[in-house]
């Protein structure tokens, strides 16, 4: 019965027109690289869908770092870190996250992770406690929603970046503890949580401050510490946590918050607990990573960013006042996140199949990722591409655009 059952299911899922499907590199990470498509031949194909934001992932002092890494730590950690796992590297690590934050996070301390999955879990599963209620943006990642699923916490959603609405919750709640959760860039919709405000209203109603900054880290903030750096802000309250899979280039992430939390984080946290260490090697290689993001090179960086991400959404406003009749909307970012949002999912997996055919690699993204309705091409944009690939895109979205309004 469980074979049928589950076929049922697939066949759903396939009905609603969102079915995923895998594909093999055969090269790095890079803007272009090899891919077998679903017909199972390799192809090269111009990425924008990455978030290797800062470019880091092919560096060639990345690549290095991980070999002197390998070369002195070997394999796997071979435990949990409270058995034999935490090594000199997972050590450095955390120590020097916890001076990089220290200036918006008084009495900082770090604990790292294996993924950014695990670090949400633990955070929000482990302080949300029967003493406590969570308030949750309706956009967050699905990481926070299932740890706040796991959590014994009373949960509270309010509107996308509807501050009134979450003043209002908090005024009602009669919390012993009250958490605030929140990612800080928004991975489908690219933009920016008002943390200033969520800060603000932490500190009027006592409450604590949930960050997940996985797409601003190494992005945001003139050294790239991400969105409390972009904001310049300093609490205790904050709780912080963020990937190194990202604009780092490899692997892991954090939780920076007050020495105290993390003391009680390292004690109660499942996920922490109760999983191996992550390799000593990648830990050696992010402080090298760490180097380069807060380096010149980061800085140089992040600027070319800002240029590509501003000739897309120049190049894409001008595509939809040639082409007004499309019901394509591109939704306003001030980050690499780029979403042009098409509406239905045939509609978006068309668009993706036709992009795919020019060489183009953009999935289409849909429910329940997304809302229904809101299925859309998610442009994300990396430091090493070049205004000749963005420019190669946009032109390719022209011809789909001029196909359509012809059809």
């Amino acid at each position: 019965m469980l074979l049928e059952h589950l076929q049922t299911q697939l066949d759903g899922i396939a009905a609603r027109g969102q079915t995923r499907v895998q594909r093999v590199a055969h090269t790095p990470t890079a803007p272009r690289q090899t891919l077998s498509g679903p017909d199972g031949q390799a192809r090269e194909q111009l990425m924008f869908c990455s978030n290797d934001y800062l470019g880091l992932a092919s560096h060639p002092s990345i690549a290095t770092a991980l070999a002197e890494g390998a070369q002195r730590w070997a394999g796997g950690a071979g435990a949990s870190h409270l058995v034999s796992g935490h090594t000199e590297a997972h050590e450095a690590l955390e120590h020097t996250l916890a001076r990089w934050f220290e200036p918006h996070v008084p009495e900082a301390r770090c604990l790292g992770f294996s993924t950014g999955y695990m670090a949400n879990l633990a955070v929000t599963a482990t302080l949300g406690d029967a003493e406590a209620e969570m308030f949750s943006d309706a956009l967050n990642h699905a990481s926070l929603i299932d740890g706040m699923r796991l959590a014994k916490a009373a949960v509270q959603r309010y509107a996308h970046a509807d501050m009134a609405a979450l003043r209002a919750q908090l005024m009602a709640s009669r919390a012993k503890v009250k958490l605030i959760v929140s990612d800080t860039v928004f991975s489908m919709d690219g933009d920016i949580a008002p943390v200033p405000d969520l800060l603000a209203l932490a500190e009027e109603f006592d409450a604590w401050l949930i960050l997940d900054d996985a797409h601003g880290f190494g992005v945001l903030g003139q050294r790239g510490r991400g969105t409390l750096e972009h904001f310049g802000l300093r609490s205790q309250r904050i709780i912080l946590l963020g990937t190194l899979g990202k604009a780092a280039g490899l692997s892991g992430a954090f939780v920076v918050a007050h020495e105290r939390i993390i003391a009680y984080l390292l004690q109660a946290a499942r996920p922490y607990i109760f999983t191996t260490a992550s390799l000593p090697a990648v830990n050696h290689a992010l402080l090298t990573s760490l180097a380069l993001i807060e380096g010149e090179l980061g800085q140089h960086r992040r600027a070319r960013l800002q240029a590509l991400q501003q000739q897309f959404s120049a190049g894409v406003t001008e595509l939809l006042q040639v082409f007004p009749h499309l019901p394509w909307r591109l939704m306003p970012s001030p980050t690499p996140i780029q979403p042009l949002v098409v509406g239905l999912n045939d509609t978006v997996m068309a668009l993706a199949a036709a992009l795919d055919q020019a060489g183009l690699r953009v999935p289409g993204i849909r429910p329940p990722t997304v809302a229904e309705g809101q299925a859309r091409l998610r442009v994300t944009l990396c430091a090493s591409h070049t205004a000749a690939d963005v420019a190669r895109l946009l032109q390719a979205l022209y011809k789909v655009a001029h196909n359509l309004e012809g059809a």
